[in-house]
């Protein structure tokens, strides 16, 4: 029986008590943790073909030729830039320095909320031509997190022999850890792997949440020669505010739903939160393997900044597996402090909330079933 249900007096609803988030401490072998940077299973089906442009935004249309084009022009393209047309049909004739291909090994899908940025970032992934084992995909938190866990060297070591590297949400408000990610892509590029990023923009910026180009070209600085821009326009949905979230359940019924609810984890928020800080980010998605719903009781604000991105990672790992969440205490838009979602970090701190609620909303069929 776990602790909260425990404290609770409330009695288990079914003969197998639910899972623990809170009893795992999971150990990601260095070679998993590059295997698993491919596209969440919510891309996993995604495709240029399956992208609908918006008939009145001409460069959604745009932007898939390029990509296309792009992802073709990788074939064999791998340290030599050989690919049989070039990537973005630049470079033909051009002198190249020894191992760094001529022209753009890049390119940079810039746009505001909804677009569909992430889409055609996996769609490209999909389309390249080469082994899943010899591309990768992830967030830049993911790829600072590969970082942290593998050391700089042989992170450079494991990405040099790939053909692409699609990077999502690449964050400008960590100074940091922005030249890190710069200077590992630097040393990715002379080896020949070509790069694909979409990017948040700095906050305060005027247009927030529309095109960061220029903030993103500045904070690579060096490598900004090795993108081309494609700026994708369309409506920014997420503009019209923060999505109400559902109101929190008892802490009885998000019990009862836990035991109900085969592969469903069960833990006391504060708790979990005091456990995230044992286990490292990267290991996130391994401490949500198998688990089909996350059951949380006693859900209040998040009490400092640390904590908060450690929780903004978790949210992103289950929202990438589409794991249903079910809550009772405080709804998740009160999660982070007036301070919080007006500093530095607030764009992360939105996205969780909104990612949050989503599964929230997700749980809800679980509720009408138990």
């Amino acid at each position: 029986m776990s602790s909260s249900t425990a404290a609770s007096g409330l009695r288990p609803f079914a003969d197998a008590a639910p899972l623990s988030l809170c009893a795992r401490e999971p150990h990601v072998p260095a070679d998993r943790l590059v295997a698993e940077m491919v596209p969440p299973p919510r891309f996993d089906g995604v495709r240029f073909a399956t992208y609908v442009p918006d008939p009145k935004q001409p460069s959604q249309t745009e932007a898939v030729g390029v990509l296309e084009d792009f992802a073709a022009g990788l074939g064999g393209a791998h340290a030599t830039g050989a690919g049989r047309r070039g990537l973005f049909g630049f470079g033909k004739g051009r002198h190249k320095a020894a191992r760094v291909p001529a022209g753009p090994r890049g390119v940079y899908l810039d746009g505001g909320y909804g677009v569909g940025k992430t889409h055609l970032l996996a769609s490209l992934w999909h389309a390249t031509p080469a082994e899943p084992a010899r591309k990768a995909f992830g967030t830049f938190v993911e790829l600072t997190n590969l970082v942290g866990a593998l050391g700089f060297q042989k992170t450079v070591q494991t990405l040099s022999g790939h053909s692409l590297l699609c990077i999502d949400e690449f964050e400008l408000d960590d100074p940091g850890d922005t030249v890190l990610v710069s200077t590992l892509l630097g040393r990715l590029v002379e080896a020949g792997v070509a790069l694909a990023a979409t990017s948040n923009t700095l906050p305060g910026k005027l247009g927030e949440g529309r095109f960061a180009a220029a903030d993103f070209l500045r904070e690579i600085q060096g490598l900004s020669a090795h993108f081309r821009t494609l700026r994708i326009d369309g409506e920014d949905y997420r503009h019209r505010g923060l999505p109400e979230a559902p109101a929190p359940y008892s802490e009885e019924r998000v019990t009862k739903v836990a035991y109900a609810t085969e592969g469903a984890s069960l833990d006391d928020f504060p708790h979990l939160l005091e456990h995230l800080a044992k286990v490292h980010p990267s290991r996130y998605g391994a401490l949500t393997d198998g688990v089909g719903a996350v059951c949380l009781t006693g859900v209040r604000p998040v009490p400092d900044q640390s904590t908060a991105l450690r929780l903004v990672v978790l949210a992103d790992r289950l929202y990438d597996r589409e794991v249903p969440v079910l809550a009772s205490g405080l709804p998740f838009d009160q999660l982070f402090s007036e301070e919080m979602l007006n500093g530095g970090y607030r764009k992360k701190y939105f996205r969780a909330i909104s990612r949050l609620t989503a599964l929230a909303r997700d749980a809800k069929a679980l509720v009408e079933t138990h």
